[in-house]
């Protein structure tokens, strides 16, 4: 039987959202405080993703300003109905749902419209749209009475398709099948006149798990699924590949199948580096509900084929960016907002320019960075880079980086006689140590970091290779550093004046 690889979608890219128009298929993540906001990706098969483009890439249509890492865009839901796609997502402050808006385009490649702001609280809202045209709206928030229902609700509201407005009463659906957890993530299905509300419970971390409650009207009420919870892994040992499974979105095939996309992580020793990943789950419906992974029950690395789609694999091979293009591409975000006026490809065609910013790594503000996801623990990253640094306030390089508080630079600079050097420097908790340095000959250097499941080690080459040290893995991982996002390797610049030419940059899997 042929087989596919689990994760579908490799590296940070959680909270996954599916809808099909046809025989494509279109994903979206969530993207926090990461500029462009909100991939979206197209697939023919379930299996190879492309990405075509984002729904926030104006800074007129989300404001990430002054947003740690982790908060900014949670947990969209992609929907299509007559020709128009809509996408609806929580804008998060303080780990707490500020803001939801709605989205709406005939093509998902973009662009997007002006968000609608809607009259919602709460985080994780979801679109179904019923046979009958009608359109409901659903998100969790607090509970009224935590101590009698749960501390987490989900709610919903009917939005009106013409104003794009919520509008009539809102009903209460479903408290959760796990008193004592917040249940999140509600997304609504019909199957042969019942109506399903598939959530999440337990938090995103080890005891994540998918949970389910049905009705026989949309409005409710709805009873908890005895069976719940439908899918987790929190039951299984350490030497389980695959944890914190959760979070999942139905989509049905051409075929009559029916797979979720669900996010699940990959620790080693406990702790995990790539964030949460887009693993893909087959989904049989019984007259008792969904079951998933039928088969087996669990999550697996290796699954079969969907129906009706060709042998294929997604192809891990190296890759070099020569900046020869006029925009970088949609591996490359920034934070929070755009960076064109500090980081952009030359118009001849040749280098990437990064104008030294005084915004540090460190702020909530928009540095001179950017970045492209991990998404292999053995990798190498390299980079030729040129910088006449006049003084140590003026640095570039490469940047392994968690989130503004947790990260570490590999920067070429200056000493203070002015002699050029490159050095190592360690972010925890917002302090810096630095962890060696090196002199070199002048201000062109290649400056790479090699990557397994021990740790990160980085080097430099200026006719000669020198190593400047290594930090262990577990140092950029979501268990010590905290937050929702995984590791991003990339390129940035600090100081007050100067220019930095970075000659490429590639990343090749181990």
């Amino acid at each position: 039987m042929p087989t596919f690889s689990n994760p579908v979608l490799p590296g940070s890219h959680p909270d996954p959202s599916i809808c099909r128009v046809g025989e494509d298929y279109y994903l979206v993540t969530s993207s926090f405080a990461y500029y462009p906001g909100l991939p979206v990706l197209h697939s023919r098969d379930l299996v190879k993703w492309r990405p075509v483009g984002h729904v926030v890439d104006r800074p007129s249509q989300v404001s990430l300003s002054g947003l740690d890492v982790s908060d900014g865009l949670w947990a969209a839901t992609i929907r299509h109905h007559e020709g128009t796609f809509y996408v609806v997502v929580a804008l998060a402050r303080g780990r707490q749902g500020s803001t939801t808006y709605l989205c709406t385009t005939t093509d998902p490649a973009g662009p997007w419209s002006e968000p609608v702001v809607l009259d919602a609280e709460g985080i994780d809202p979801s679109l179904f749209f019923d046979d009958d045209g009608r359109c409901w709206f659903t998100a969790c928030r607090d509970a009224a009475e935590p101590a009698v229902t749960g501390p987490g609700e989900l709610w919903m509201r009917e939005l009106d398709l013409e104003t794009l407005a919520l509008t009539g009463p809102t009903y209460a659906l479903w408290y959760g099948a796990m008193r004592g957890a917040w249940v999140e993530a509600p997304h609504l299905y019909k199957r042969d006149g019942v109506y399903w509300l598939i959530a999440a419970e337990g938090g995103t971390e080890h005891h994540h798990a998918v949970t389910a409650a049905r009705a026989d009207t949309v409005t409710g009420p709805y009873a908890t699924d005895p069976r719940s919870p439908l899918l987790t892994h929190r039951h299984r040992g350490a030497a389980e590949p695959i944890h914190n499974v959760g979070h999942v979105d139905l989509v049905d095939t051409p075929a009559g199948e029916t797979w979720a996309v669900a996010l699940a992580i990959r620790p080693i020793d406990g702790t995990h580096t790539l964030g949460r990943e887009v693993f893909l789950v087959p989904v049989e419906w019984t007259p008792r509900g969904p079951v998933f992974a039928p088969e087996t029950g669990r999550v697996r690395l290796t699954e079969r084929l969907p129906a009706g789609t060709e042998a294929s694999q997604r192809q891990d091979t190296p890759v070099r960016y020569d900046f020869k293009d006029p925009s970088l591409g949609p591996d490359w975000t920034s934070l929070r907002g755009p960076v064109d006026d500090l980081v952009s490809p030359r118009s001849d065609g040749n280098d990437l320019t990064i104008r030294l910013s005084p915004e540090p790594l460190t702020s909530t503000g928009t540095p001179a960075f950017v970045a492209r996801r991990q998404q292999h623990v053995r990798l190498h990253a390299a980079t030729r880079i040129r910088l006449a640094a006049s003084s140590p306030t003026q640095e570039a390089g490469l940047v392994v980086f968690q989130n503004h508080h947790q990260h570490a630079t590999l920067s070429l600079t200056a000493d203070t006689s002015g002699a050029p050097q490159v050095v190592l420097t360690a972010v925890e908790a917002g302090a810096a140590t630095r962890l060696g340095s090196v002199p070199v000959a002048d201000g062109e250097v290649v400056l790479s970091v090699d990557s397994d499941e021990a740790g990160y080690t980085f080097h430099v080459e200026d006719g000669t290779r020198s190593t400047l040290g290594s930090i262990e893995r577990s140092f950029f991982s979501t268990e010590r550093a905290g937050g929702f996002v995984g590791v991003h390797l990339g390129l940035y610049g600090t100081g007050d004046s100067g220019e930095a030419q970075v000659r490429w940059f590639e990343y090749a899997p181990g």
